[in-house]
């Protein structure tokens, strides 16, 4: 497979291993397959016959089998997704994808563990060690954390708002010690992500550092995000569900939608997608107008989604041709405050005794106002996330109960917390970075 940066300035063209290793284009954009490939009809006839893992190695295969064997791919596939991926059905035309059954209990395991693995095969005979930059809004931060621990030649720095992370999601970011650190950015997520792109085009930092990204800037975060897309379908189908699918895709940064229309162009019979945001969220600027202008992001219960410049935005355009008519036409774009979102957690909770996360919350949000604003008939997926612990100090005083903290987690409550706080300036972060390298 083949890639280009989708500002496309010296189009040239890159092979996965340089473009998963670089993370970002020289150019400064995004890496994008020069063209995305077919899955087979006949993977479709008996898709609800094959486990995750067997979906997964499939589509990966597809993807990647010209630049990684398959072995290795069906390793890499069977080590990083050894977890449940249940869809769970609330109401007629209403079902729930449940994405935080991994170790860190986020979505962002699917591509952390996979892309650990896929870089760990790519730099095994490398004398070079590489560091990890990765900006994170709660959950990234720990899934990265999680899937690069002690991985050899590997440093990762992670970079997050300051109190703008729940204690526990800070928790889990802030205490793995060993090749990782924490960076406490005074500022906001939009900071963090500045301060990580820029660093990928500084010239003193780039001397003496071999930098990667773990951030959805990077193409193997998205790729492997489209696989529990083809698994939820293919859990729709074992119940004779095949037609007019939409998903609800609790939107921030805009990667887990790039993922998903990713799997659609690759032939997954998805109707529309249903971009949920919190206010932060302005697509609808831009199916509108044409134009997107990006806003200061402002703070939110759903924190995660908290963007206001998301960096995937360029990807998406690649994807529909810059065209908003062509987008309008797979994409309807919600957006909801925080008190919208509490009354869903709770009105779910009384209705289904099923306990959302904020972000699942958004998600359920704009699935039911999609159903019932064109009254057509659809089959609709939202997707949660996050497990709802994580947002306990919001979700418990909502629906008036105490939510049961898995082992696991309780494990990182009782952890020290160790990170490093700066500001959102670039010197000062420079700073850091040059001074850490000659320790």
């Amino acid at each position: 497979m083949k890639f280009h940066s989708t500002n496309n300035i010296e189009r040239k063209r890159y092979g996965l291993k340089e473009s998963v290793l670089a993370g970002l284009a020289p150019d400064g954009g995004l890496f994008m397959p020069d063209k995305l490939p077919q899955m087979n009809s006949s993977f479709f006839e008996d898709i609800n016959t094959k486990t995750f893992q067997e979906i997964s190695f499939e589509v990966v295969k597809t993807l990647m089998g010209e630049d990684v064997p398959e072995d290795v791919l069906k390793k890499i596939v069977e080590e990083s997704f050894n977890f449940e991926v249940p869809l769970k059905k609330l109401d007629e035309g209403v079902h729930v994808l449940e994405l935080y059954h991994g170790p860190t209990f986020a979505f962002k395991d699917f591509a952390a563990r996979f892309m650990a693995r896929e870089m760990s095969y790519f730099l095994k005979d490398s004398k070079k060690e590489t560091t990890i930059l990765v900006a994170t809004s709660g959950d990234t931060g720990s899934a990265v954390a999680s899937a690069f621990f002690e991985v050899p030649n590997i440093k990762v720095i992670i970079l997050y708002p300051s109190g703008q992370v729940s204690d526990l999601q800070e928790k889990q970011l802030t205490t793995y010690g060993s090749n990782i650190s924490a960076l406490e950015i005074k500022g906001t997520f939009d900071d963090c992500q500045r301060l990580a792109k820029t660093a990928f085009m500084d010239k003193d930092i780039n001397t003496i550092y071999t930098l990667g990204s773990a951030n959805s800037i990077n193409i193997m975060r998205l790729l492997p995000q489209t696989l529990y897309y083809f698994y939820a379908y293919a859990q729709l189908k074992a119940q004779g569900i095949t037609n007019n699918i939409v998903f609800s895709v609790p939107s921030g940064n805009f990667g887990n939608l790039v993922a998903g229309v990713i799997a659609k162009k690759m032939g997954l019979p998805i109707t529309r997608f249903i971009v949920s945001g919190n206010v932060n969220n302005h697509l609808n600027s831009f199916l509108k107008t044409g134009t997107f202008v990006p806003e200061t992001s402002r703070q939110t219960i759903s924190n995660a989604m908290d963007v206001g410049n998301p960096s995937n935005f360029a990807r998406l355009l690649e994807l529909y041709d810059r065209d908003p008519e062509t987008m309008g036409k797979d994409l309807t774009n919600y957006v909801f405050t925080d008190d919208e979102t509490k009354q869903a957690i709770k009105e779910v909770y009384d209705k289904y005794g099923y306990v959302m996360d904020p972000h699942g919350a958004v998600g359920y949000l704009g699935l039911k106002k999609f159903q019932q604003e064109f009254n057509a008939p659809s089959n609709g997926i939202f997707i949660e996330t996050a497990h709802p612990v994580k947002f306990r100090e919001i979700i418990e005083p909502i629906i008036n109960r105490s939510i049961e903290m898995p082992t696991e987690l309780e494990e990182f409550l009782k952890r020290e917390k160790e990170s490093t706080l700066l500001s959102a300036n670039f010197d000062d972060f420079k700073k850091y970075m040059l001074e850490k390298n000659s320790k």
